[in-house]
């Protein structure tokens, strides 16, 4: 027999211990303001579960809010960045319509990622744009969050050291796991072409062979866009001999 369905009483007098129990996964990661709008994010599609009217005009107005938001604790100054960063974080910014100062947050991290797990800086913002188009809090149909869209339950361990699974809405602890995952998935197929598919399905694509092109077609555009003002730079050279 089927249980009835909650009245909305019901469901105000529960949000108080939901909200208590949301708090307390997020308490390792507040220190990310992105983390902290994400929980609001998650707040206010709990809250109106019975109208997803609402839940879209709040995440929608949310993301307005975060890419407007300029203060130190979520941007960084581009004047900081390497010049391909800065141009690779200014195409992004365009294409996708997000705010360059925390865009370039994440490009740098994506640099410092892929230096350390041998990986492509662009491959991995590459696979960012295609699995969330840089929307920290994108859910996937099968349970995938995030920017890289990393599945909780197959990272429990890990995210049970940023406060638990909601912290999969952080965007550098979901850069790092993505990227780990990525790696992992490259290092066992055996190419770039064979991890990404692996990663596809990990992410719950359907259509990998598709997933595939995309990836490798934002990743090449992506590293041609890095490498653009230096090529010119080194042809234009005085005294170059071709």
């Amino acid at each position: 027999m089927n249980k009835p369905a909650p009245t909305d009483r019901q469901r105000w007098q529960s949000l108080p211990s939901l909200m208590q129990d949301i708090r307390a996964g997020f308490v390792e990661t507040t220190r990310h303001s992105l983390a902290m709008v994400g929980l609001l994010v998650l707040a206010l599609v709990l809250t109106f579960v019975a109208r997803p009217n609402l839940q879209t005009s709040a995440s929608e107005w949310l993301m307005g809010w975060i890419s407007s938001r300029q203060d130190d604790s979520q941007t960084l100054d581009l004047q900081a960045l390497l010049p391909e960063q800065v141009r690779v974080t200014q195409w992004l910014s365009r294409k996708y319509r997000v705010a360059p100062q925390p865009l370039g947050s994440l490009v740098a991290e994506a640099w410092q990622v892929g230096q350390l797990s041998q990986l492509p800086p662009t491959l991995i913002l590459a696979v960012m744009a295609v699995e969330s188009g840089f929307n920290p809090f994108a859910r996937g149909t099968q349970g995938a969050m995030g920017l890289m869209q990393i599945e909780p339950s197959a990272h429990e361990q890990a995210l049970s050291q940023f406060g638990g699974k909601l912290a999969a809405f952080d965007p550098l602890t979901n850069l790092r796991l993505g990227a780990r995952l990525l790696q992992a998935s490259v290092q066992q197929g055996g190419s770039i072409e064979e991890g990404l598919r692996q990663y596809a399905q990990s992410s719950g694509q359907a259509r990998d062979a598709v997933y595939v092109e995309r990836v490798i077609s934002e990743h090449r555009q992506l590293e041609r866009i890095s490498q653009t003002q230096a090529t010119t730079a080194a042809t234009s050279a005085p005294g170059r001999r071709l």
